[in-house]
C-alpha cells in the first residue's frame, strides 16, 4: 500500500501533467492564430496591431508552457526526471548540430533547393521522443 507521502507526489506529478497538456494546447491555439490570423480572420495590412497582438500573445503563452514544462520536471521522481533532462540534452544537441550544420551547407552553397522550416521541430520532436523511448529502456 501506498504512503500518503507517496499518494501526494503521485497526485502533484499528475496535476502538473495535466498543467503541462493544457498549456500546450493553449501555446498551440495561441501559435495557429498567430499564423493563421492575418489570412483568415483579420487583414495585416488595413490592421499589423492585431497581428502584432497574437504575436505577442504566443510569446507570453510560449514562456508560460516554458514555465509549466519546469515544474512538470520538477514534480517528477528522479528517474523520469534523468531520464526527460537527458533526452532534452540530446534534442539540444541535435538541434545545434544540425542547424549549424545547414548553415554551413547552405553558405557553401550545397544547398540547392528549398527546405520548409517546419521540418525543423518536426526533428526535434522526433529525436526527443526517441531519447525518451531510449532512456526508458536503458533504465527499465
Amino acid at each position: 500500500m501506498d504512503t500518503p507521502e507517496t499518494t501526494a507526489r503521485y497526485r502533484v506529478s499528475n496535476r502538473r501533467a495535466a498543467q503541462l497538456m493544457l498549456w500546450t494546447l493553449a501555446w498551440a491555439a495561441s501559435l495557429a492564430a498567430a499564423r493563421f490570423g492575418p489570412e483568415r480572420w483579420w487583414d495585416a495590412q488595413a490592421s499589423p496591431a492585431a497581428s502584432w497582438v497574437a504575436i505577442g500573445v504566443n510569446v507570453l503563452v510560449g514562456v508560460a508552457w516554458v514555465v509549466a514544462f519546469a515544474r512538470f520536471l520538477r514534480a517528477l521522481d528522479d528517474l523520469w526526471r534523468k531520464i526527460m533532462q537527458d533526452a532534452l540534452a540530446v534534442t539540444l544537441g541535435a538541434g545545434w548540430v544540425a542547424g549549424f550544420a545547414w548553415a554551413a551547407a547552405d553558405a557553401a552553397g550545397l544547398v540547392t533547393g528549398e527546405v520548409n522550416l517546419a521540418l525543423f521541430p518536426v526533428l526535434l520532436g522526433a529525436v526527443y521522443v526517441a531519447a525518451v523511448a531510449v532512456g526508458w529502456i536503458r533504465f527499465r
